[in-house]
């Protein structure tokens, strides 16, 4: 997470998160219970994703789970009116590839631009919201790159020396580009029609590259490589859950500050007072993170709260 800023584009987006999936690659601890619920060292991983789309100034979010899981998700976040936001929950009956989101979601997009998140993407850095509106800027579609060693484990895309996609793949082997597409997708609002026109690929899925290579051939899609300045984590593992955590609490301890504190965040970014602040806090003050939260209060009025 970085510093809050404003909104992305006139009119700003409307917010996808993807939470649901069986976390197959972290049983036996996701047999129970939904892998964006697991935690990241002091919160819930759901936290971390939720929080680019509140940094990106999106303020209506569609949560999409399972049957089983939707109903944890509602108790954790709510209706997001103590956010200063708003969440709606839809059921994901299977799951047939990212796209369905899109069409799924096409009555609460209501032919809105979009940005889509996946429910276990963990992205850090102090320029984060200048790469949100960059990718955002031009319409189509906006996309991510991020540079990683194992990338015949991502979706890939290949840039030119203008950097302009040129191709996109699925895991390929071997990778024909260091370039992993972020699972963090900024869509205008014919994302839903070019959706209900993909066919299912040999995974039996509708692929996300199809959709963005619909985009890419005419010329319309934007990607936004992702430097050094910013982390993208990976926790498909238990391994990588691990390191994640470790990150963050490194980060935490190290500077003092939070990273993605959906309350932090509301209250920086006007969404909620000091008093609705305070109001949150009380619940957690028993935790540092509550703690935490009610020093903001004081901190930015100068006063002994």
């Amino acid at each position: 997470m970085s510093e809050p800023s404003g909104g992305i584009g006139p009119g700003g987006r409307k917010g996808i998160l993807l939470a649901g999936g069986s976390g197959t690659r972290l049983h036996p601890m996701t047999i129970p219970l939904n892998k964006q619920l697991l935690p990241v060292y002091d919160k819930p991983l759901i936290y971390y994703p939720l929080s680019v789309l509140m940094l990106a100034g999106v303020r209506e979010v569609l949560i999409l789970s399972t049957p089983r899981d939707l109903p944890a998700f509602q108790h954790l976040l709510g209706d997001g009116t103590r956010w200063g936001m708003s969440f709606q929950y839809l059921v994901q009956p299977r799951p047939e590839g990212l796209p369905q989101a899109y069409t799924l979601g096409e009555d609460f997009l209501d032919g809105k631009p979009s940005m889509m998140i996946l429910g276990d993407n963990l992205l850090y850095g102090a320029r984060l919201t200048e790469h949100l509106e960059a990718a955002g800027s031009e319409g189509g579609a906006g996309i991510f790159g991020y540079r990683v060693k194992n990338p015949e484990e991502f979706g890939v895309v290949t840039l030119d020396s203008a950097g302009r996609p040129i191709a996109l793949v699925e895991k390929p082997r071997p990778s024909p580009s260091p370039w992993a597409v972020v699972g963090l997708y900024l869509l205008d609002g014919d994302a839903p029609r070019r959706a209900r026109g993909l066919t299912l690929s040999a995974r039996g899925e509708f692929e996300m590259v199809d959709l963005l290579r619909s985009y890419m051939e005419e010329g319309r899609l934007r990607v936004e490589p992702l430097g050094r300045g910013v982390s993208w984590l990976d926790t498909g593992t238990p391994r990588s859950l691990l390191q994640a955590a470790q990150f963050v609490e490194v980060l935490q301890e190290r500077q003092g500050l939070q990273v993605a504190s959906p309350e932090e965040i509301a209250f920086r970014m006007g969404y909620i007072d000091g008093e609705s602040l305070l109001a949150l806090a009380r619940p957690l003050q028993k935790s540092s993170y509550g703690e935490y939260l009610r020093r903001l209060v004081e901190e930015e009025s100068g006063d002994h709260v």
